[in-house]
């Protein structure tokens, strides 16, 4: 059975509350986008609702995934079935607190300008450790999850650990940066602790809606990249499998599986890649030679070890 095959086959045992979330936070980011055109405030550059925006959107494909993925599990899915109840919650007051935050025009992520500021960011950082946590289990209990369709095998396992991943990614943004460092060092506290851009401070130029820096490094690139390889790589195995009808070769689902082993690779080394150039100070949209070589490389040797699986005579099995 086929990735896709099994996503219509389960609709009905999806797991219930994170489904009805992904609905409600789909609804919330409409909603977010009419604010941003009703508000026009600005914080650090960038309109105040886009960050409630971009949060709804990425919530609700990651509880619409989990949803699908407890239902693939035929052992520990009520133990599952609780933790992303969990996640639900502890996400649900972590938005709250977000557009609270943006309703005041204060910033929701760093902020140390105020008491109840620096409160509301401390409660936010337990409560993403704690969605961490619950992630970290997911991630291992989806090892077992139970997919007849070996390329969807191996899309589920590889997504989910590529997306812990780039959630841990986020940690990177919360370190002093130098200036605030010099700040600390000269007796003042500085009103806020950790960045997303590295280089220069928070604000400037940056992409539209996405907010992601036009002339600095910033670390929400690899953190967003990462995270959603829980929905990336399933994807792939579904278009590969659509695609089967039109090339005899891809039917074969050990080709397909090793294909979505040849792009979990590629998406890795792409995190990884992002990263870098955020750390080197270095804009998404203004990549420097040794960025563009370094791509080039990767796009090249996935492509060539795509054209190697596809050319390879058919294997028994992908273990």
């Amino acid at each position: 059975m086929t990735i896709l095959a099994d996503l219509r086959s389960r609709t009905n045992s999806w797991h219930r509350p994170s489904a009805i979330a992904a609905v409600v936070l789909g609804v919330v980011a409409l909603l977010g986008l009419a604010a941003l055109v009703v508000d026009q405030r600005t914080l650090a550059g960038a309109p105040i609702w886009a960050k409630p925006v971009k949060f709804a959107v990425s919530g609700a494909l990651y509880f619409a995934t989990w949803s699908w993925l407890v239902s693939l599990l035929p052992r520990f899915r009520r133990a599952a079935g609780l933790l992303t109840d969990f996640l639900v919650l502890i996400f649900a007051a972590e938005y709250v607190l977000l557009v609270f935050q943006a309703a005041r025009g204060h910033a929701s992520h760093f902020n140390n300008a105020t008491p109840q500021d620096a409160l509301i960011y401390n409660v936010m950082g337990k409560m993403i450790m704690a969605l961490w946590v619950a992630t970290l289990v997911l991630t291992v209990l989806v090892m077992f999850t139970k997919v007849p369709d070996r390329a969807s095998f191996w899309a589920v396992r590889a997504g989910a650990v590529l997306s812990l991943a780039g959630i841990s990614l986020g940690i990177l943004m919360t370190s002093p940066t130098a200036q605030q460092l010099a700040q600390w060092k000269t007796g003042s506290a500085p009103s806020m602790v950790g960045a997303h851009t590295v280089g220069i401070e928070d604000g400037g130029p940056g992409l539209p809606l996405l907010g992601w820096s036009t002339v600095a490094g910033d670390l929400r690139i690899p953190h967003f990249v990462g995270m959603h390889a829980l929905q990336a790589l399933p994807l792939l195995a579904i278009a590969l499998a659509a695609l089967a009808r039109r090339f005899p070769r891809l039917r074969a689902d050990g080709v397909r599986a090793r294909l979505v082993l040849v792009g979990a690779a590629g998406y890795a080394g792409l995190t990884a890649l992002v990263t870098w150039q955020a750390l080197r100070a270095q804009s998404i949209v203004h990549p420097d030679a040794v960025t563009l070589w370094a791509f080039a490389l990767l796009v090249a040797a996935v492509g060539l070890g795509a054209l190697a699986v596809v050319r390879a005579p058919e294997r028994t099995a992908v273990r």
